[in-house]
Formats: structure tokens, sequence, C-alpha cells
């Protein structure tokens, strides 16, 4: 074998090895790339349901809970606050809550309450004007804001109001009632948000 033929074998060993190396290498890449374009475990949870535990929460109390990256309130409403819902009808926009039924309210929860209970209120707590996060304001009296205030949500942001029903007060910012999240009740005291399977 004469030096010439003994070159070229070596040439085509060292292009075979550098494209072999090569390959490994770009799947080594790759493989984290194509790792990181999957969802984290901490991902999949932010979408997963949430439960809540509600046996502690009083008449007349608010607990916030977080699902999917955002604030979901549940309000044990008293008789009273169920009272001040029935006359708030004609001051809100959408009282029956008609406007995107299937996107903001689910079916189990149209009707005056917007509720499965009448007593739990269970709502995304963000304003559907600018996404800011209203305030509660559950003591009725007169207000800055409302003359004949019967208790609800105050967006300070620019002013939106919503009765105690997340219903939205006509001639507002917001155009819409606050968002029903997908829920159920799994017992008297315990609620899985996000899962509404049975809707009760």
């Amino acid at each position: 074998m004469g030096d010439n033929e003994l070159d070229q074998g070596k040439r085509r060993f060292l292009l075979t090895a550098t494209g072999v190396a090569g390959g490994v290498a770009t799947a080594a890449a790759a493989v984290p790339f194509v790792a990181s374009m999957l969802p984290s475990e901490r991902a999949r949870a932010a979408g997963a349901p949430v439960e809540a535990d509600i046996s502690n929460l009083a008449p007349g109390e608010k607990v916030t809970v977080e699902w999917r990256g955002q604030p979901v309130w549940i309000v044990r409403r008293t008789p009273e606050m169920l009272e001040s819902i029935k006359g708030s009808a004609d001051k809100v926009a959408d009282p029956r809550s008609e406007r995107k039924p299937g996107e903001l309210t689910p079916a189990y929860a149209r009707n005056e309450f917007r509720s499965i209970k009448p007593e739990v209120f269970v709502a995304v707590g963000i304003c559907s004007h600018l996404g800011c996060s209203p305030q509660d304001k559950f003591k009725a009296g007169a207000e800055a804001f409302e003359g004949n205030w019967k208790g609800g949500f105050y967006c300070p942001c620019h002013g939106s109001l919503f009765d105690l029903a997340g219903r939205v007060y006509k001639n507002k910012p917001a155009p819409d009632n606050l968002k029903v999240p997908p829920y159920k009740f799994l017992s008297d005291t315990r609620i899985l948000i996000g899962e509404d399977s049975k809707g009760a």
C-alpha cells in the first residue's frame, strides 16, 4: 500500500469520525432545547384544578385562592348580602349574565346569584376592563362612588363597580361581569376550582 493510499484512508477515517462526533454533539445540544419546549411540572400544576377548604370561612368573609395564576375569590354571603343582590338588578348592565355566557358564566351559575349555592360566591378577582383587581367593599351605606351602596366590589383604577354577584354596574368602564370559573362542590366545605364535570 502506497503512502498516497494510506493518506486517503486516514483522511476518510478522520472525515467519518468528525461527522459522527458532529452528529453526536448536535443531538446532545438539541436534547435540552427540545426538553425546554415541553411544559414543566410547575406549568402543568399551574393549570390543574385547585381545592379550597371553606370550613373556616365565616358569613360575610372572603378568601382568595390562586388558580392558573389568577386570584379566585370565594365569598360566604349573608342573607343581607343576598337581599342586596336582588335590589341591584336594575343598576347592573347584565343582570342575567347573558353576555358571553359560556365564557364568563357557566350554565349552573347563570342565575340571580351567579352561583351553585346562593350563599357561596366564586369568581375570578380580575376586572373585565383592564385586568386590575377590584377591592371588596362589603359594608352597605353611603360611599363616595355610590350614595346608596349595598355592598360589592370596587375597582379603584378606573371606577368600575360590581355588586355582590360580580355583576358590573351600568355606565362603568368594565364591559362585563366578573368571570365565574368552572368549579364544583366536593362536599359542603370543599370546592374544586378548575373542574365542573357535574357543576354541583
